[in-house]
């Protein structure tokens, strides 16, 4: 079945729905549809004579039947009745579960982990409120003051007291930084209230390069964001428990298959889950904050002083700009928010201003208490023990505080990686619904999360982690680089988005966003020279390779829309004899509709010996009215047998619309519509074949399956499976021919 999508919106739409994987159709190849409805009338029997000749009865109730909506509590099993018949009958399994007793044991297993899948109509419901958002959405900005201030001392250390003292300067500087770009997207929430991330705002003010340079920096990040996240947290279970030092990279690992597990069971149980290790890290940073500065205050504030330290550098403004460049990364993260304006409880705008407000002002605050505390208590980055384990240790000592403190750190630097599991498959189903990536990565799975671009971000994770050892002082140079580039053509896109609309207070929000852009390629630029040799020309070199491949996808799905789409030099034929069910070439007029022939015993299947013992039905699987799917249908028609064309919605909107598009063609042959409401495609139309040949064990079912065939056999990678697993799933069943008519790009 083909896959081809119609117009595009530029992007400025939220992400793609369940309905998505069928194109909408232009002014253009609507007013072409039609007149192929036109060219039908002329050589094609009338709609009712295909009807009368039809030997079955198609309507065959719902997928499932109404009252049976609900699958078992472990997994995607729906007990229903065969369609047509009343009494109770098979399971039906909506997702094709491997043969065997080990695939049967994987599928339970997998049932078990992901839980009962969710009807597309559910998809309002997997919203998150405020206080769910924040830890899902902020865990990445906030759990980074864990490791950001000591990133920016682990450079400043290398000049010794010398070089500590810029320590207030810089940190400043990042925390001006934070507030300005906090301000700046407070601003692109407001302008794009349906998300607007770099990718769309900057594609949509910018050009579709730029986006896609946007979304190359963001999705860069994100893996690394990943696998930063675990590293850090690894460290902090190892600086309590050195032991575990020689596990570290099993031990991430395994955490990374934790999290891949959380999220594709969807949005809301997810976030619920995960909102205790960010708010328990709150709080233990508040408290290790209140408890050093009561400790200081007995001593008057009075600075203790550092230990001895090697001077390996010179203070000047190289060292100054790497240290600043590793300290913004505790800024990595704070994009989150705007990305997922649309995952937010009604009115989602401003639930998402509120809660981004709620993180700046967190996140500030966190990080100017913990370079106070790093000031006062004369810490130093030290190989042994991280700087917040030194800090809670000195000023909570070894008890159950500082095993708190240290709790809730790994926990939620473990867990922050979460932020990019949300954002990472938005992105990336926001570039396959533009043509910009496979579109495997629009489908929503059973709990109604973009399941393919989860599993491909921790892969990707996964070995970006192993191949640095998790370590994340091997990891840092590699970070902020590309999140920076993203923020920095955002703010930018945000300058021209004011500057065209020019309506109230624009002076100042363009102001706003243009100081934003300004300090934000100032970070991007810092970040890539200082950190060029160190790491950071992977990220870099990341970018360019994600572009190219990004652009030949398109520009293969061009290709491909091109040739698919209807043309009117296609339609301008002359009338012939007309075509219908038994028909004769010679014959003038359509001849009577055909007598639906009895029905033998299921003994006498598949022994026809003559011509004239085969009875036929043809089926088409109808995905898109293209080309594919109109020639698919003009060859079913032209064996003159009776025809059904059968499409599988995912949501009655999606079924209206094939309605309404069937009409305008003229509604020449019968169709059927089957909503799928838990979005398989497979299950529903097997089983409907499997009800049609109940309803008349006797005939010879032909299944017509329209497909895409490339040139080359990477191509194939980028179109849908459904065709060899629709041939896969019928050929067990007897009297069925899957017929497949390619249509060559």
């Amino acid at each position: 079945m083909t896959d081809t999508n119609g117009s595009r919106d530029g992007g400025l739409a939220g992400p793609p729905g369940p309905a998505a994987q069928l194109g909408e159709l232009d002014e253009e190849q609507l007013h072409v549809l039609r007149r192929v409805g036109h060219a039908w009338s002329r050589v094609s029997a009338s709609p009712e004579t295909w009807r009368r000749a039809l030997p079955v009865d198609p309507d065959l109730g719902a997928f499932p039947p109404e009252g049976q909506l609900r699958p078992a509590r472990f997994g995607r099993l729906i007990p229903l009745s065969p369609l047509g018949v009343s009494s109770p009958g098979e399971q039906l399994d909506t997702d094709e579960s491997p043969p065997g007793r080990l695939g049967r044991a994987s599928t339970r297993a997998r049932q078990l982990v992901l839980g009962a899948p969710l009807r597309s109509s559910a998809l309002v419901s997997e919203r998150m409120r405020k206080l769910v958002a924040l830890p899902v959405l902020s865990a990445d900005a906030l759990s980074s003051v864990a490791f950001g201030p000591e990133a920016m001392l682990a450079v400043l250390v290398l000049a010794g007291s010398a070089g500590l003292a810029y320590s207030f300067p810089v940190s400043g500087a990042i925390v001006f930084l934070m507030l300005a770009v906090g301000v700046s997207y407070r601003q692109t929430i407001r302008a794009y209230p349906n998300g607007g991330g770099s990718y769309i705002v900057a594609g949509a003010n910018l050009g579709q390069k730029a986006g896609l340079i946007a979304a190359a920096g963001l999705m860069t990040d994100y893996v690394l964001t990943v696998a930063v996240s675990i590293a850090s947290g690894m460290a902090a279970i190892t600086s309590a428990i050195p032991t575990l030092a020689s596990s570290t990279v099993p031990i991430g690992v395994g955490v990374i298959v934790v999290l891949l597990a959380g999220n594709l069971r969807g949005i809301r149980q997810t976030g619920v889950v995960f909102a205790a290790p960010t708010y328990a890290f709150i709080v233990a940073m508040f408290s290790l904050i209140a408890a050093g500065l009561v400790h200081a205050a007995g001593r008057d504030f009075q600075p203790r002083p550092a230990p001895p330290v090697t001077v390996t550098e010179s203070t000047g403004l190289y060292l100054i700009m790497r240290a600043f460049s590793s300290g913004v990364t505790a800024m990595t993260g704070i994009e989150a928010i705007s990305n997922a304006v649309p995952a937010f409880k009604p009115v989602e705008w401003r639930q998402a201003r509120t809660t981004l407000t709620w993180m700046v002002g967190l996140l500030i605050t966190m990080f100017t208490g913990i370079i106070v505390l790093i000031h006062l208590a004369g810490v130093v980055p030290s190989s042994r023990e991280t700087v917040l384990s030194q800090l809670a240790h000195l000023s909570l000592g070894s008890g159950w505080m500082y095993v708190f403190v240290q709790a809730a750190t790994a926990a939620v630097l473990l867990l922050a990686a979460n932020t990019a599991y949300n954002d990472f498959p938005r992105v990336l189903s926001l570039l396959a619904r533009d043509d910009y990536a496979p579109r495997v990565f629009m489908r929503l799975g059973d709990r109604l999360a973009y399941s393919n671009g989860i599993i491909l971000l921790s892969g990707a994770a996964a070995l970006v982690y192993v191949a640095f050892d998790g370590r994340t002082g091997s990891l840092i140079p590699l970070y902020a680089v590309g999140v920076f580039l993203a923020f920095t053509l955002s703010q930018a896109g945000m300058v021209v988005h004011w500057w065209r609309l020019r309506d109230r207070h624009w002076r100042k929000s363009l102001l706003f966003n243009a100081l934003g852009c300004f300090l934000s390629a100032v970070v991007f630029i810092t970040a890539g020279v200082s950190k060029f040799t160190s790491g950071a020309w992977v990220a870099i070199v990341a970018v360019g390779l994600f572009l190219l491949l990004t652009l030949r996808i398109h520009h293969h799905y061009a290709t491909v829309r091109a040739s698919l789409r209807l043309r009117p030099h296609t339609v301008d034929l002359p009338a012939h004899t007309a075509v219908g069910p038994g028909t004769d070439p010679a014959a003038s007029d359509a001849s009577p509709a055909p007598r639906r022939p009895a029905a033998r015993p299921e003994t006498q299947w598949e022994n026809e010996e003559l011509p004239e013992e085969i009875h036929h039905l043809t089926l088409v699987a109808l995905a898109n009215f293209d080309l594919a799917g109109m020639r698919a249908l003009a060859y079913a028609a032209s064996l003159r047998q009776p025809v059904l064309a059968l499409h599988v919605s995912v949501t009655e909107q999606e079924a209206e619309r094939v309605r309404t598009y069937w009409t305008l063609w003229g509604d020449h042959l019968p169709l059927e519509i089957v909503v799928s409401p838990y979005r398989a495609t497979v299950a529903p139309l097997v089983h409907y074949v499997e009800a049609l040949h109940r309803q008349h064990p006797d005939l010879t079912l032909t299944v017509i399956l329209p497909q895409i065939v490339t040139r080359h056999r990477r191509h194939q990678l980028l179109h849908n499976r459904t065709a060899p697993r629709l041939r896969r799933a019928l050929r067990p069943l007897p009297k069925i021919v899957v017929t497949t008519v390619p249509f060559h790009v």
